[in-house]
C-alpha cells in the first residue's frame, strides 16, 4: 500500500474530487443495504399474511427511489475518481516527456528507447489504474464491508455475524501472500515488455537494413522469442492473479455454509425469522464484492507500485547538464574562444579531446577536417553543451557558455547534424520547426539558400508534401538540404554544419556555400567535412587527428605545409580525376 503514500502529492491536489467521490461511495454503500432489508420485511409479512397491496407498492417505490439515487451517485463518483486518475496519467506523461527533453545524450546511451516508451505507456497506465480502480476498491471494500457487517450484527444477529466471519482471516493471509508473489512477477513482466517494445522500435526503424541484408526471418525469430518471454512472464502473473477469486469464493462458500446452518438453528429456536435469514444471506452475498475487491486491490496496487517505482527511477535520474540559478537569459553573440585541455566521454578510459584550442571572430568561418573518429563531432557536442566535465573553457561572446541558459545558447546556434531527422509532417512544418509562425516567404527564402526550393516546388503538393517518418520518402541530399534550410530559418548567430553536405553533388555544394557566404557575412559558421572543397574558403581550418589539432591555418597556409591536409587534398584531387576519367571511358 506504499504506492498510495507515494501518490499523496496528487491526492492532496485533487482532495476535493476524491473527498466528494468517496463520500458518494459511502452513500452508495449505505443505500445498497436498504433493498435486502425490504426483502426481509416483505418475506416476513408474506409469512404472517399481513402484506397489503399499498404496502407492497410502498416497498417497491422505496427500492426504485434507492436505485435511482445509486445510479446518480455512481455516475458522479466515477467522474470524480476516474476523472482524477486520467489527470494523473496526463501529469506523469508530461513530467516524463519534460524530463526526457532535459536529459543529456549519455542518458539515452544508458536507456533504450523501447524501455522509455514502456514507461510512458504501460507503466503510466498501471499507476493510473491505482489512482482510479485502486482507490475505489480500497475504499469501497472497507465501507461496503464495514456497513454490511454492522447491518448484519446490529439489525439481525451479532452471533450469526461472528460465525459467518470465522473464515475471513483466510482471505487476509492468502491475499497478502499472493500480493508479494504478484509484485515480483509483475516487475519481471514489465521488464520483458520493455525489451519487446525496444525490439519492435528497433526493427521498424531498421526495416530497410533488414530487407537489404535479407534478415527478415532472423528478425522475426528474435521478435518471437522476446514475445514468448513476455507471454511466459505474464502467464506467471496470471497464475497468481487467478488464485484470488477461487480463494475468496471458497471462503465465501464456508461463510454461507455456516450462516445457513446456524441460521436455521436460530430460526428453530425463534431467535430470528425466515425474513431475517434471507436478509442476512443477501447481505452476505453483498459482502462477496468487498472480498473480491481485496483480491483486485492487491493486483492493482502491486502493479501500480512496480510501475511507479520504474517511473520514479527515471524521474529521479539527475539532469547532468542544467542551468545555473543566475544563468544569462539573452542569446550569446560575438567571438568564439574554444580552449579545452582534455575531455573524456562518460565511461571511456582515454580522453576524446586533448589540447584543442582555436579562436573564431564573429563573421568568420571555421573548417574542421579529419578522419572518421578523429574528434570533429566531439568538439561540436561541447559547443552545444551536450556534454560537460571537460578541463578548460569555451567562451561565446563575453561569457562562458556554461553561464548562459541552455535554451538561450541553443537558440543562438543552428545545428545541422550528420543524422538528419525529419518529422512525419509537411515540408513546410519541417523547415519551420524552430519558428512555426514563419511565413511561407521566409520558409522559401531559407529553402532557396539551401538550394532545395526548386526540388520542393517540383513535388505535386509543394511545401504541403507530407514527409514520411524520418524523411524516408526523400533522397539523402534532399534531407540534408531541408535540414540546412531549417537551421537557416533561425538566422542563428552560429551555424554548425556537421558533415551536412556529404550527400550533395559538387555543383550543389558550391551553390549552397556561395549563398551562405553572401547571406552570413556578419554571422559565424563552423563546417566539418570529409570533402575539403566544402571548407577551402574558410577563414581558419583545423585538422584533427586522435582528438587533438595537428594543423591549423588557411587553405593556402596548410597547402604550403605539405602535411596531413596537403595529403588529403592531393588524394581527393586524384580521386576526382579517376572519377572523371571513369565517366569519360564509359561514354
Amino acid at each position: 500500500m506504499k504506492v498510495f503514500l507515494k501518490l499523496g502529492w496528487f491526492f492532496k491536489e485533487r482532495k476535493y474530487q476524491y473527498t466528494v467521490g468517496l463520500f458518494m461511495l459511502v452513500l452508495v454503500a449505505i443505500l445498497q443495504l436498504v433493498p435486502p432489508k425490504i426483502i426481509g420485511f416483505t418475506i416476513d409479512e408474506i409469512g404472517t399474511r399481513t402484506l397489503t397491496k399499498a404496502g407492497l407498492f410502498k416497498w417497491l417505490a422505496i427500492i426504485i427511489g434507492v436505485a435511482i439515487a445509486m445510479y446518480i451517485l455512481r455516475y458522479y463518483w466515477r467522474q470524480m475518481i476516474f476523472g482524477s486518475s486520467n489527470l494523473l496519467a496526463r501529469i506523469l506523461r508530461e513530467k516524463l516527456h519534460r524530463h526526457f527533453t532535459q536529459m543529456s545524450p549519455s542518458f539515452y546511451q544508458k536507456n533504450r528507447v523501447g524501455d522509455l516508451m514502456a514507461h510512458a505507456t504501460n507503466d503510466i497506465s498501471a499507476v493510473q489504474q491505482t489512482a482510479g480502480g485502486g482507490v475505489l476498491t480500497l475504499f469501497d471494500s472497507l465501507t461496503t464491508g464495514g456497513f454490511v457487517i454492522l447491518a448484519m450484527a446490529i439489525t439481525i444477529d451479532w452471533r450469526l455475524t461472528l460465525i459467518a466471519l470465522i473464515p475471513m482471516p483466510l482471505v487476509a493471509l492468502s491475499t497478502s501472500y499472493y500480493g508479494k508473489l504478484l509484485h515480483e512477477r509483475f516487475r519481471h513482466a514489465q521488464a520483458a515488455f520493455s525489451d519487446l517494445n525496444d525490439k519492435t522500435q528497433e526493427s521498424i526503424s531498421g526495416m530497410k537494413v533488414l530487407k537489404t541484408f535479407g534478415q527478415q526471418q532472423q528478425d522475426v525469430a528474435d521478435f518471437t522469442k522476446l514475445s514468448d518471454e513476455v507471454v511466459e512472464k505474464n502467464m506467471r502473473v496470471a497464475k497468481v492473479d487467478s488464485l484470488f477469486d477461487p480463494t475468496i469464493s471458497f471462503v465465501v462458500g464456508l461463510s454461507f455454509m455456516l450462516s445457513l446452518g446456524f441460521g436455521t438453528k436460530f430460526i428453530l429456536e425463534d431467535a430470528m425469522t425466515v425474513g431475517d435469514l434471507v436478509t442476512f444471506t443477501t447481505y452476505l452475498s453483498i459482502l462477496i464484492w468487498p472480498m473480491l475487491a481485496i483480491g483486485m486491490l492487491f493486483n492493482i496496487v502491486e502493479r501500480g507500485s512496480v510501475s511507479y517505482d520504474r517511473i520514479e527511477r527515471i524521474l529521479n535520474t539527475p539532469i547532468e547538464i542544467d542551468d545555473k540559478l543566475d544563468a544569462i537569459e539573452e542569446n550569446p553573440s560575438g567571438d568564439l574562444l574554444f580552449n579545452v585541455k582534455s575531455f573524456t566521454f562518460p565511461g571511456d578510459a582515454a580522453p576524446t579531446l586533448r589540447d584543442v584550442h582555436f579562436e573564431l571572430k564573429r563573421g568568420e568561418t571555421l573548417g574542421i577536417v579529419g578522419k572518421t573518429g578523429a574528434g570533429k563531432t566531439s568538439i561540436l557536442k561541447l559547443l552545444l553543451r551536450e556534454f560537460e566535465g571537460y578541463e578548460g573553457t569555451i567562451q561565446f561572446g563575453a561569457h562562458n557558455i556554461n553561464d548562459y541558459r541552455k535554451s538561450a545558447l541553443r537558440q543562438a546556434i543552428g545545428y545541422v547534424p550528420q543524422d538528419h531527422f525529419l518529422f512525419s509532417a509537411t515540408l513546410y512544418s519541417n523547415i519551420a520547426f524552430a519558428n512555426p509562425r514563419a511565413s511561407m516567404e521566409e520558409v522559401r527564402a531559407a529553402a532557396a539558400l539551401a538550394n532545395i526550393d526548386e526540388d520542393i516546388m517540383s513535388f505535386t503538393d509543394g511545401y504541403d508534401t507530407i514527409v514520411g517518418e524520418r524523411g524516408v520518402s526523400l533522397s539523402g541530399g534532399q534531407k540534408q538540404r531541408i535540414s540546412i534550410a531549417r537551421a537557416l530559418l533561425m538566422k542563428p548567430e552560429l551555424l554548425i554544419l556537421d558533415d551536412s553536405l556529404s550527400a550533395v553533388d559538387a555543383r550543389t555544394e558550391e551553390a549552397i556555400l556561395h549563398a551562405l557566404k553572401e547571406e552570413r557575412k556578419n554571422a559565424t559558421t563552423i563546417i566539418t567535412s570529409h570533402r575539403l572543397s566544402a571548407i577551402q574558403q574558410a577563414h581558419i581550418i583545423i585538422v584533427v587527428d586522435e582528438g587533438t589539432i595537428i594543423e591549423k591555418g588557411t587553405h593556402e597556409q596548410l597547402m604550403a605545409l605539405e602535411g596531413s591536409y596537403y595529403e588529403m587534398y592531393q588524394l581527393q584531387q586524384l580521386e576526382n580525376l579517376v572519377e572523371q576519367g571513369g565517366d569519360h571511358d564509359g561514354e
